[in-house]
């Protein structure tokens, strides 16, 4: 319904095509040597999706980034040496009125 690419789909699409992914945050990471590039990995149903966030994007927003514990995150695939990720060009929180809170592994 809202055009979403599953994780276990995102080795067989093409590279660079523009791609929808949602899934729980398992991870977040913000390296001081990454230039303020974050990282996170998404979960669903059927496996994990790296997510790249440029810092512009990041500080336009942080908050949804930060406290949200689903995402929808709209992006450009990028598959190099069997590893796919997502640099996002969008970042959606996904919170129904049934909010679940989930604490994900923040490394920043």
């Amino acid at each position: 319904m809202r055009g979403v690419l599953r994780a276990s789909d995102l080795r067989s699409a093409r590279q660079g095509r523009r791609v929808r992914v949602a899934g729980m945050v398992i991870t977040r990471q913000r390296p001081g040597t990454a230039k303020g590039f974050v990282f996170l990995t998404l979960e669903d149903e059927t496996g994990v999706a790296n997510i790249i966030v440029r810092p512009d994007l990041f500080a336009r927003d942080r908050l949804t980034i930060v406290e949200e514990p689903f995402l929808i995150v709209d992006g450009v695939l990028q598959n190099q040496d069997n590893v796919t990720s997502i640099r996002a060009e969008q970042v959606f929180g996904m919170r129904g009125k049934d909010d679940i809170d989930f604490e994900a592994h923040d490394f920043y």
